[in-house]
Order: structure tokens, then sequence, then C-alpha cells
């Protein structure tokens, strides 16, 4: 179990190195101060454009594909690779790891983002097929809804059913699904707040399906 705790902790230490964050301190700005103080990609669109949001993702995205390719693979000094750990459950850890060091960064004060993009990291290591009916049904929505936040959770939503759906069944990888579309839920709580009273923003331009 060593070696399952030591790369976890890699993992969720390079989930700690927010792309908005870094970004933003070389433009000398902290997205957390701004729009709606998230530290994701959305907010980094909606704040500082187009350019510095592709920055964020690209870094967050990037983060989430060395946790779960490289850091599980690692040959760590004095732990080496112990055979009774479950290769698709050390595959999982790391990638949960990382979702949650973006969530909660020891770097910044435990102030990060929500979690999408690096979730999207992962799901292009552990089963890359996944992200079709994730992307699908996040752009359904955002087209008929208008609402990036709730494209993120139904999104994720597919995951579990997909793994689950998916032979052979893999109970790590049904597991996975299952905690990362709750904790999708929980880090846009805020989101379900403001879409209930009436005032969450819409992404238009992708809100094709929007009343005239």
């Amino acid at each position: 179990m060593l070696e399952l705790g030591c790369k976890a902790l890699v993992a969720y230490l390079l989930g700690s190195v927010i792309g908005s964050l870094l970004l933003g301190r070389l433009r000398g700005v902290d997205i957390r101060t701004q729009g709606s103080g998230n530290a994701g990609g959305t907010n980094a669109l909606r704040t500082q454009g187009w350019g510095f949001a592709l920055g964020v993702v690209l870094v967050d995205v990037g983060k989430a594909l060395l946790a779960v390719g490289w850091v599980p693979t690692l040959d760590l000094p004095g732990i080496g690779i112990d055979p009774a750990v479950d290769r698709d459950w050390l595959l999982v850890t790391c990638a949960m790891a990382v979702v949650i060091g973006h969530v909660y960064p020891v770097w910044y004060e435990f102030r990060g983002g929500k979690g999408a993009a690096t979730l999207i990291g992962t799901i292009a290591v552990v089963a890359p097929m996944a992200l079709v009916p994730v992307i699908t049904v996040w752009l359904l929505t955002v087209m008929l809804t208008g609402f990036v936040g709730l494209g993120t959770m139904l999104g994720t939503a597919t995951l579990p059913i997909y793994f689950a759906l998916t032979a052979p069944v893999r109970l790590p990888l049904v597991a996975f699904g299952v905690v990362m579309a709750a904790f999708i839920v929980f880090t846009h709580r805020a989101n379900v707040e403001r879409m209930r009273a009436g005032n969450e923003n819409r992404a238009r331009r992708l809100w094709l399906l929007r009343p005239r």
C-alpha cells in the first residue's frame, strides 16, 4: 500500500498546480478575485479571454495526463513496484487524486477550480472512448440550455453508466465514474444554486437553440 499512497500523493501535488493561477501570476492577476471567483477554465475565459483560457486548459489537462499516464509507472526509490497493488486501482486512485488536487490545491490555500478540465485529461488516459458520451452530452446540454455547468455535470454522469455497460466490466473504473460524477456535482453546487435562482450565466455563443 506504500506505493499506492506515495503515487497518489505525487498525483495530488501535480493536481495542485493550477493553470489559471500559474498563468495569472505571470499576467499579474488572480482570477479568484474576478468573475465567479473560481480558478477554472470557464471563469478564465470570461475574465481573461480565449488565449488565456486555452493556456489554462492545456496546463490542467496536461498535468492530468502526467498524473495518470506517468505517475503509476514510476519506480520510486525505496518503494519500487509492489505486485500486490492492483494496477487498475492504482490508475484510478491517481486519477482521483489529481482532480482533488486541482479543486483543493495545497499550493494555493486549497482554493482551486472545479475539476472539469483535469477530469477530461484523466479520462483521456483511463478510457479514451469514454470521452465520446461525456463530450456529446455536454455539447447537447449546452446547446439546449446554455448552461456550461449543467453540461459538465450531466456529461460526467455518463461515466459510471459507460463503464458499467462496457465489457468486461471493471469495478475500479465503475467506482471511479461514480465518485467523479458525485464530486463534480459537489464542486458545481454553486452553479446549481444560481440555476435555481435564475441568475446563472449562459454561454450564448454555444446556446444555439435558445429562444428567439
